[in-house]
């Protein structure tokens, strides 16, 4: 798969890897901007298991 999609983008080798490496940039940041954020509303990871006492 990664070789079929390395095969389709345009350009010689080095404009490929730059190619490359902006989309990923992309993903992770799509990920952590969007999706991760709203992923958290629906989990327990932002639920508090210590108690403080006051």
């Amino acid at each position: 798969m990664y070789a079929w999609f390395f095969h389709i983008l345009p350009g010689p080798t080095w404009l490929k890897w730059i190619e490359v490496l902006v989309l990923l940039a992309l993903i992770v940041f799509v990920l952590m901007e969007f999706v991760y954020p709203w992923m958290s509303e629906f989990g327990f990871f932002s639920d508090a298991t210590l108690e403080t006492e006051q």
